[in-house]
């Protein structure tokens, strides 16, 4: 929740969901905003507005407090407070093969946020993989996963990978999943962060590469 998230510094919250970068305004060219808060419209009327990535357990009468204090936000009238949604999903390093069936019923594939996934890219991307690997049972052929160097295929070993079994948690893709890569220090220094994942991307599109030719 976003409580939890803002109790790390004050600054914690401008670097996730009230993430200002890449935001202008074509009437004051030269200010650049502090953080903002994104509005998602709800309704086709345009009167009934979502306060985007605020999951938060504060009481009710706190947050209209709080998002009172928010420019715009002082005469708002608010349909409902913030809550937070739980996620259910299975154990899918347990339950689950490389190719997304259940082991003890093959037929039965699962695919989405039930096999912990998180994003709606992630949870949409495994559901495609879930329909070329039936489609390729469907015609005899073995289903060919993404490779583990590539996005896709490092998130879908951590879900039906079975040495995640026992603290299995939902995560969405991130360069913590892509297997380590040397590269070659130079004179001066280490390679940095960036570099690293400029490296991981490169090999990761060679291999996405090399797969869509199998495929």
């Amino acid at each position: 929740p976003i409580e939890v998230m803002a109790v790390r510094g004050p600054e914690t919250l401008r670097h996730g969901p009230m993430k200002p970068v890449g935001l202008t305004n074509q009437h004051k060219p030269d200010e650049h905003p502090y953080a903002v808060m994104q509005l998602r419209q709800d309704n086709a009327a345009a009167t009934l507005y979502n306060i985007v990535g605020f999951q938060t357990k504060l009481r009710h009468g706190e947050q209209q407090r709080i998002f009172r204090m928010i420019p715009g936000l002082t005469e708002a009238r608010f349909a409902r407070f913030g809550g937070l949604h739980r996620n259910t999903f299975i154990n899918s390093p347990r339950l689950l093969d490389g190719v997304l069936r259940l082991k003890t019923h093959p037929f039965i594939r699962f695919a989405g946020q039930i096999t912990g996934v998180e994003g709606y890219v992630e949870s949409a991307a495994t559901g495609l993989l879930a329909g070329r690997f039936t489609a390729a049972d469907r015609r005899g052929r073995a289903p060919l996963p993404p490779p583990t160097e590539a996005a896709l295929g490092a998130l879908l070993r951590y879900i039906t990978h079975e040495s995640h079994g026992d603290d299995f948690q939902p995560m969405n893709i991130n360069f913590g999943l892509f297997p380590s890569i040397t590269l070659e220090k130079t004179t001066r220094r280490k390679p940095n962060r960036r570099e690293k994942r400029e490296a991981l991307s490169a090999r990761a599109l060679s291999s996405c590469t090399n797969w869509i030719k199998e495929l």
